[in-house]
């Protein structure tokens, strides 16, 4: 079994009560950041924003934005897959809209349990979660 790994990049961004924003993609089960992969030639903090703009029609400066840190996690859509994760956060408060393949947004507590009726992707539950905690 060839395991793939896609590189990513993708940014956490909280509410006002401290909420997460997570998406759920067309097709998708699970629960995760707004973000994907790169362009040719494009920087991962250039994709993160172009990501943000095309799936919540948030425009957000690259000054906006900090590394939260980079994991390598299994992908939560995708068999045989891992994830060279990215991640940014923003501290911008932003009203989310659901576009492009964007189905499902949806602010969670990252300090409450999960909820097995909205899974979230293993990148958060295992890294993103605790460092922000951290």
């Amino acid at each position: 079994m060839t395991t793939q790994t896609l590189v990513v990049a993708a940014v956490c961004f909280r509410d006002t009560a401290g909420k997460i924003l997570t998406v759920r993609k067309r097709g998708t089960s699970f629960f995760m950041f707004p973000g994907g992969k790169s362009e040719p030639g494009e920087a991962l903090g250039a994709a993160a924003l172009r990501e943000v703009h095309e799936e919540l029609g948030v425009t957000v400066a690259k000054e906006d934005l900090a590394v939260l840190g980079n994991w390598t996690a299994s992908a939560a859509n995708e068999l045989d897959t891992m994830v060279d994760a990215t991640v940014y956060l923003s501290s911008v408060v932003i009203a989310p809209v659901a576009s492009a393949e964007i189905v499902e947004l949806r602010w969670v507590d990252p300090t409450a349990a999960t909820d097995p009726e909205f899974p979230l992707a293993p990148l958060l539950i295992d890294f993103v979660f605790p460092a922000l905690a951290a």
